[in-house]
């Protein structure tokens, strides 16, 4: 997701410039924009598509076929809906950027709402990226190495590898000042994301007995269990693209709010049919046995598999080149609450860098699964984004529609149901940490 990143970053730091309270001398809706359509839905995808995908198969073993088909529609079109919400409002509110819009709506609580919430959902993304190279560095190491079994030695051990490449490749890249160069990776991801889809979808035939899938499919279409809970959350987490939305706005050729309303609809259908087919078929072919991370489910099956060890090597690949983009914005985000008229300075750049580097590495050794960062974060930072911040900005900053006007009241809507989902999701994992926890006690 790299591309609309590097026009977000490109945004936060022109607007960087401006001095707190005034409005944009140049309002930026006014300037002409330059990508095309197709393009500009190539990015929002890009934004969209992220590690979130590795956990819907999880999400469907716990939730069942139509159950987690329902969830699926219901999540994508509730985004499609604050995109809606948001384009409205950055009119309104004249700013094209998440931020801004939070302080012209609710002054600095708001504009600290925002980033909080960008910050914490990119800390995620950049978490769940580190546990993709702490599960699947060991296993591509051991296949090269042709070893059937972990022998526990540290080039062996994933939390070493995960600080060993943090400090190698990740920590040189993201101290750099510009990361610009990084856009011309910015397909590679959703490239990566769409070969594993594939292989996914290839690989199910092999395994899965038509007569099985028949009585598994008319018997067992819903399920409920501790795990259950997590679904929603994973889904929010795997949708969510908010903060991006307003700077590809902002680049869109003959831009208008109905054509980029299109883009997000496109964006969003092909998004959808990827998810939905990477978690049919990984389901499908591990039904119960589904981990949070499927691509490490596949590696346990297929611990020697050419066609999923170039899977795993361009997955690496790409979430690796990830990370310092997606520090980026904690980084300029941290520099602007707690050093907003501070010239820029080499040491407090670089020791930001480490100690938001270092916090992801002990989440990432400490937390026992990526199914708690995909679960917290969805139900906490990605309901914000998502849910209520829209929802609030634009009912506060619209204000040619009166509060009884359907518009209005939809939007309240959204935002109760905003809060309900956060507050439930994120009391019903508290309540399964702790069951958790009891039962390793008990034992």
């Amino acid at each position: 997701t790299l591309w609309p990143l590097v026009l977000m970053l490109r945004c936060l730091r022109w607007d960087g410039i401006v001095s707190e309270g005034l409005f944009l001398a140049s309002h930026p809706l006014s300037r002409p924009g330059n990508t095309s359509f197709g393009i500009s839905a190539f990015n929002l995808s890009n934004a969209i598509m992220g590690s979130g995908i590795l956990g819907l198969a999880y999400a469907m073993a716990n939730t069942g076929i139509v159950l987690f088909v329902i969830l699926l529609s219901a999540v994508s079109i509730f985004s499609l809906y604050s995109v809606h919400l948001l384009l409205k409002t950055s009119k309104e509110g004249g700013s094209l950027l998440y931020e801004q819009l939070g302080q012209r709506a609710f002054g600095m609580p708001g504009k600290v709402a925002a980033s909080v919430s960008i910050t914490m959902q990119n800390f995620g993304a950049m978490s769940s990226y580190l546990y993709i190279v702490k599960y699947e560095l060991p296993l591509v190491i051991l296949a090269f190495l042709n070893l059937t079994e972990n022998t526990g030695h540290w080039y062996l051990n994933g939390d070493w590898l995960v600080i060993i490449v943090s400090i190698v490749l990740i920590l040189p890249l993201s101290l750099l000042k510009n990361l610009g160069y990084l856009g011309y990776t910015s397909g590679l991801s959703l490239l990566c994301m769409v070969f594993f889809m594939i292989v996914v979808s290839i690989k199910v035939r092999f395994i899965v007995d038509f007569e099985k899938y028949v009585i598994f499919l008319l018997t067992f279409v819903f399920c409920f269990a501790f795990q259950t809970v997590y679904a929603v959350p994973i889904l929010t987490f795997a949708f969510v693209c908010h903060p991006a939305v307003l700077p590809i706005y902002e680049e869109l050729k003959d831009r208008s709010r109905k054509k980029m309303q299109r883009v997000a609809n496109v964006s969003f259908l092909g998004i959808f049919v990827m998810y939905l087919l990477a978690a049919v078929f990984g389901y499908l072919t591990f039904y119960g046995h589904v981990e949070p991370e499927l691509l490490h489910t596949y590696s346990k099956v297929y611990k020697f598999d050419t066609v999923l060890l170039v899977v795993r090597l361009a997955v690496l690949m790409a979430v690796t080149l990830t990370v310092p983009v997606v520090l980026f914005p904690i980084r300029t985000s941290v520099q602007q609450l707690l050093f907003p008229s501070k010239e820029f300075n080499w040491v407090r750049h670089s020791l930001i860098t480490v100690i938001i580097l270092g916090l992801a590495n002990c989440l990432v050794i400490f937390v026992p699964t990526i199914r708690d960062i995909f679960g917290f974060m969805g139900a906490s930072a990605a309901a914000m984004l998502i849910f209520i911040l829209p929802s609030a900005f634009y009912i506060k900053l619209v204000k040619k529609e009166s509060m009884k006007s359907v518009q209005k009241i939809g939007a309240l809507i959204f935002l109760i149901c905003g809060i309900f989902v956060m507050i439930s999701s994120m009391t019903l994992i508290i309540l399964d940490w702790i069951h958790n926890a009891s039962t390793s006690e008990g034992h």
